[in-house]
């Protein structure tokens, strides 16, 4: 079996893949495989990934499908694989120099999933931040940090144990926004020991049309199912009431903190704000009591106070000064 099968979902991304899968080449090895999922690419997407397996037979599949979205393409991606891990590499992103080398000599015995760290990046390659994985390093089960829940519920900035998704059943949601929030906590709960490391091994590119940054509105509603979907599977397995207090905290983080804040850039005044705001209070009433949101930093408390008195053209102002402050248009 080999150690790791790069899953790389590819839909209209020809200026970005051939950076994307530079980044992933180690000719020679046997231990790893590419697999290059076209999701129906209207572009030459596809045609490049082909070229790329020619060019390293034996290393690169290519699979081609009708167009079902990206949950759709990784879930492709994980049944074909061959690999005991997966890594879910996006095709406009790519690895850092040496972060393959790293991952393949990386001690994971025992570890069902590993968390690193990441760098945002622009156009022009140059680094704008570093964010870490994980607030916690080492290994570690679920229960032991529930904390693991509020940080960056990503698919790409991990190495999954293969076995989690085919015994549990666990897929990601097709054509659903936030698909990585529906799916990760499941597989943490799922998972016996995580592994946390503090390295930096994906590049993540901020580009105009990604989905983070679309303007597209009303799709951030899709946030309520993805998370209603993280909420049913602790509910289903009888963990809720043991992770409640993480969940709850996590909920807020992402409804509000992520989805209202995104739709308050595009629009401060979208009924959709308040309509997301309803919606938490009706799964969370409580929720301001909650410990780990008493903890936010200081501007996400502030963001919160802001949207409970409806003062989004006030959450606008500070985003948009945020925002500039640091460098960055909204």
């Amino acid at each position: 079996m080999r150690r790791l099968s790069v899953v790389i979902p590819i839909y209209k991304v020809e200026q970005y893949l051939p950076k994307c899968l530079d980044s992933v080449l180690l000719p020679g090895r046997e231990d790893y495989e590419i697999l290059c999922v076209d999701d129906g690419s209207p572009d030459r997407s596809g045609q490049i990934a082909e070229e790329y397996a020619r060019r390293f037979p034996g290393l690169i599949r290519v699979i081609h499908q009708a167009n079902g979205g990206l949950g759709a393409a990784r879930n492709t991606g994980l049944e074909a694989a061959e690999g005991e891990f997966l890594l879910f590499l996006d095709s406009d992103d790519s690895l850092a120099p040496g972060a393959l080398e790293e991952m393949l000599a990386l001690d994971l015995s025992g570890a069902d999933v590993c968390v690193f760290g990441f760098l945002k990046v622009d156009e022009e390659d140059r680094t704008l931040e570093e964010l870490k994985g994980s607030s916690r390093v080492g290994r570690f089960t679920l229960a032991e940090a529930p904390e693991l829940l509020l940080d960056p519920p990503n698919a790409w900035n991990k190495l999954w144990r293969r076995s989690l998704f085919l015994e549990s059943g666990i897929r990601y949601p097709a054509r659903l926004w936030y698909e990585d929030l529906a799916t990760s906590p499941g597989l943490y709960l799922q998972a016996g020991t995580i592994l946390a490391v503090d390295r930096p091994w994906i590049r993540y590119l901020m580009r105009g049309g990604s989905i983070t940054n679309s303007k597209n509105l009303a799709r951030n509603a899709e946030i309520i199912p993805a998370v209603d979907s993280a909420l049913d599977f602790f509910r289903k397995t009888g963990r809720f009431e043991e992770f409640a207090p993480a969940l709850e905290a996590m909920s807020v983080y992402h409804q509000l903190l992520t989805a209202t804040v995104r739709v308050n850039a595009i629009d401060p005044k979208s009924p959709l704000q308040r309509e997301l705001q309803e919606d938490l209070e009706r799964k969370f009433p409580r929720w301001r009591e909650n410990s780990y949101v008493k903890a936010f930093p200081k501007k996400h408390r502030l963001l919160l106070q802001l949207m409970d008195r409806h003062a989004y053209s006030a959450v606008h102002v500070l985003m948009r000064a945020n925002s500039l402050v640091r460098g960055k248009r909204v």
